[in-house]
């Protein structure tokens, strides 16, 4: 096909700055996981939005943050790195920001030296005055030439249709990466680890979830004795304290069983087949310092 054009976006911004809610929207399907708590993303999942005339692939990283444990520092080397080799990038602030922030201003200055093509989106605009919204453009666009300045809602999908655009304007001619089937590098492992996750992200209080490692230890397809299509998934909660094992549980089983209830749910939906799921959780001290394990988050 002539003129169509594909290539790499890394979406960059700080923690919480919605930087997933944004990729779930543009792509149209649910392949980052989504909670109203900071480091929610820890690896960069790509995700894949096929246009007529583009292929779009989006790389999501984990937010920059001050790292406390080597996951948080491997997680903050996988957002830079995700800088290196991308076609464009999008830098997401937020639009309640009245300046630019100290983390913000890391990444900008990370921009600044990799001097990349980099389009500025400034999301939560449903939440300040216009004219607020309007200065903080002015300060930013006195530091950088971004190729773009887009003020987006992520979470009431206002505006995002325009990044698409915009991004399309920058690729270079090239051929798909991917198949138009598809849209993200993910597995269904991955997916179901994830969906688990993100729903113990959401129902537990705020000391627990970062300390969450989820691990799919079998998933097999097999038939029904109605000829349908089901998973059997059996998956470990590991958690790093005593405590934390039974909040996570619950009285009675309570919490665990909605967590396993509501992360089937959402896998029923993105896989389209029925799935069977056993929960356990376990106890795994300072996994978040375990180099065997923080291998896997490292970008390859």
């Amino acid at each position: 096909m002539s003129n169509f054009k594909s290539g790499f976006v890394s979406i960059i911004g700080r923690t919480n700055v919605g930087k997933s809610t944004l990729i779930n929207s543009l792509v149209g399907e649910k392949v980052a996981i989504t909670a109203n708590k900071s480091q929610t993303t820890r690896t960069a999942i790509k995700a894949i939005v096929n246009r007529e005339n583009s292929q779009i692939v989006f790389i999501d990283t984990p937010g920059i943050h001050k790292p406390k444990t080597k996951l948080g520092e491997t997680m903050n080397e996988t957002a830079w790195q995700a800088i290196q080799d991308v076609d464009v990038l999008l830098f997401i602030v937020e639009a309640t920001s009245e300046e630019i922030g100290k983390g913000d201003r890391l990444i900008l200055e990370k921009i600044k030296e990799k001097n990349k093509k980099t389009i500025l989106v400034i999301n939560k605009i449903d939440k300040v005055e216009k004219e607020k919204l309007l200065k903080l453009i002015d300060i930013f666009r006195k530091e950088y030439n971004f190729e773009a300045v887009i003020p987006i809602s992520a979470l009431k999908n206002e505006n995002t249709n325009k990044i698409l655009d915009e991004i399309e304007k920058h690729l270079p001619e090239g051929p798909a990466y991917y198949d138009i089937e598809e849209y993200t590098d993910q597995t269904a492992r991955q997916l179901m680890e994830e969906a688990i996750r993100e729903k113990a992200l959401k129902l537990l209080n705020e000391e627990v979830p970062h300390g969450i490692l989820v691990e799919v230890e079998k998933m097999n397809l097999r038939k029904t004795t109605k000829d349908q299509d089901i998973y059997d998934v059996e998956a470990t909660i590991y958690v790093l304290k005593k405590s934390h094992k039974g909040i996570v549980i619950g009285k009675d089983g309570t919490m665990l069983k909605r967590i396993g209830m509501y992360a089937r749910q959402d896998m029923e939906k993105t896989l389209g087949t029925k799935i069977n799921l056993k929960l356990w959780v376990k106890i795994k001290e300072d996994w978040q310092d375990n180099q065997s394990i923080i291998k896997r988050f490292k970008s390859e």
